[in-house]
């Protein structure tokens, strides 16, 4: 499997995690997303969308959309509920974390750390948006160790790879004890480095 990814992007990085803690063999193909790789005409022939993450499958079908991706890797692990309405309740918070959080907490980051914009000048909705999405988080973790239940998911994978970095956009976990104690937890599900 080859995996065309931006080690800047949280989005690529959840695919390198659960390929990681699945032990799957890939080939990482670092694609900076800053100087246009994701938009040459070798890769939009592979991902029309020009966006990564991206891969090729062993069997040489490409699948585009890291949850989509981190899904199909993971079918049949422990990283996906076999209980049918925790299986839901998992993909909930993935499109949650696609439509309400990503949008605002990873472009804040992405401003603030990719871009030199000062945190004072984002825009007040970008950083109130952010803000409601980790308050959404911190009352999601009120009775679970977890997003879903007590054993780590995909639905913790997608929500963890820009929480831990909201710091970069002007977000004090600090604010958010849940949340910070949680991305602990995932980190450490998932051996990933602090």
């Amino acid at each position: 499997m080859k995996i065309y990814g931006d080690s800047i992007s949280g989005n690529c990085l959840k695919v390198k995690w659960v390929a990681d803690s699945l032990g799957l063999s890939y080939q990482w193909i670092e694609t900076d997303i800053m100087v246009g790789r994701s938009r040459t005409p070798e890769f939009l022939a592979m991902n029309p969308a020009g966006q990564v993450p991206a891969v090729i499958l062993d069997d040489g079908r490409p699948l585009a959309q890291s949850n989509a991706i981190i899904l199909h890797l993971a079918e049949g692990s422990g990283l996906i509920p076999t209980d049918a309405y925790e299986r839901a309740r998992m993909l909930e918070w993935m499109f949650w974390e696609q439509y309400s959080h990503e949008p605002y907490v990873a472009v804040a980051r992405f401003q603030v750390r990719f871009l030199g914009k000062a945190v004072a000048d984002l825009e007040p909705r970008l950083v109130e948006r952010g803000k409601a999405a980790l308050q959404r988080l911190e009352e999601g973790l009120a009775d679970n160790a977890f997003l879903v239940g007590e054993v780590v998911s995909l639905a913790d994978v997608a929500l963890v790879a820009y929480t831990r970095e909201a710091g970069d956009g002007g977000f004090d976990l600090a604010e958010y004890p849940r949340v910070k104690a949680w991305v602990g937890r995932v980190e450490q599900a998932l051996n990933i480095a602090a």
